[in-house]
């Protein structure tokens, strides 16, 4: 794939781990570019490097070498500031735990990345945080805070939250991890109409087989390297 215009462009990524005398290369030379409305899954073994990929695709950590860039951006280049504008500009992310804020409700917590801008009033992320969880089938819970909500809810809060800005990016860890049959496909068109109709890309790194074939393109991470599985 050519890396013009593309949303997410990496080069030699490179990740090592200092353990002991050891040195544990969990990423190496990674090269992988995802265009707009490109629907990417990442699969691969429990701690094959998933995780610290999306870290390091987000600019949540540092590479050892090689470079990310995000819609033109070199995050090597840019302040945490900088970072934090990006990421709430164009990314979207699910983290495999939620992270969810404990002390607010789900319309509160959805809402989140849009009352940070200060063009948005609190009307406007309030509307779109309604939406958003209608859009996912917690209209009921909206109220409710994360303590009140099962597994599977919070999962669907935390995912909400990703897309309510309309990001260019969303990475999501595991996002059908506690999630069932038939949640996870009302998830998966929701993120196939937002692929489609605002030109959202999305890497996917899962254990649902299942998912990762609903995918525009699969790559399996073996060994520290990122390879094609589908096409």
């Amino acid at each position: 794939m050519s890396s013009h215009g593309a949303v997410l462009a990496c080069t030699g990524l490179a990740k090592c781990f200092d353990e002991g005398p050891e040195t544990l290369e969990v990423l190496r030379s990674v090269d992988f570019t995802v265009q707009p409305s490109e629907k990417v899954a990442v699969v691969g073994a429990s701690g094959s490097g998933k995780s610290t990929l999306l870290q390091l695709l987000a600019g949540l950590d540092r590479p050892t070498s090689g470079t990310v860039r995000i819609c033109g951006k070199n995050l090597a280049e840019l302040s945490d500031f900088e970072k934090g504008q990006l990421r709430n500009r164009h990314l979207g992310f699910v983290y495999q735990f939620h992270h969810l804020l404990p002390e607010f409700s789900a319309r509160e917590n959805i809402a989140m990345p849009l009352l940070m801008r200060k063009e948005v009033s609190v009307k406007g992320a309030g509307i779109k945080a309604d939406a958003m969880l209608a859009a996912v089938g917690l209209a009921p819970r909206a109220r409710h805070k994360p303590a009140e909500l099962s597994g599977g809810e919070r999962q669907r809060v935390a995912i909400a939250r990703a897309l309510v800005a309309q990001p260019d990016l969303v990475l999501m860890d595991e996002p059908t991890g506690n999630l069932d049959p038939h949640t996870a496909d009302k998830i998966h068109e929701l993120m196939a109409s937002l692929s489609r109709e605002l030109t959202t890309s999305f890497i996917v790194v899962t254990h649902d087989m299942r998912l990762a074939g609903q995918m525009d393109h699969v790559y399996q991470l073996t060994d520290g390297q990122l390879l094609k599985a589908k096409q």
